[in-house]
């Protein structure tokens, strides 16, 4: 039984790790707007890349983008994206 226990907290766990998880998207940037911290995709997508994004120097319209983010009180806040270099 204790066994059963600790496997079912330990699948719990697991699930609600994947489910924590950030998402991710990539295409080519459409627009940028460094003063609002907001980038769009081609598709639509729109990103809003915080300031302690390192990488948001490296962020230009045209380039291709591959980010990680996290759903936000509506919002895709990046956690992480990678510019590919032209």
């Amino acid at each position: 039984m204790t066994k059963a226990v600790a496997l079912l907290v330990a699948l719990l766990f697991a699930v609600s790790m994947a489910w924590a998880a950030d998402k991710e998207v990539q295409g080519k940037v459409k627009s940028w707007d460094a003063a609002a911290g907001t980038v769009t995709l081609e598709d639509g997508t729109a990103l809003s890349v915080p300031a302690s994004v390192k990488e948001r120097a490296d962020i230009k319209e045209g380039a291709m983008v591959k980010a990680s983010y996290e759903e936000k009180d509506g919002k895709k806040v990046v956690s992480k994206i990678e510019v590919a270099k032209p």
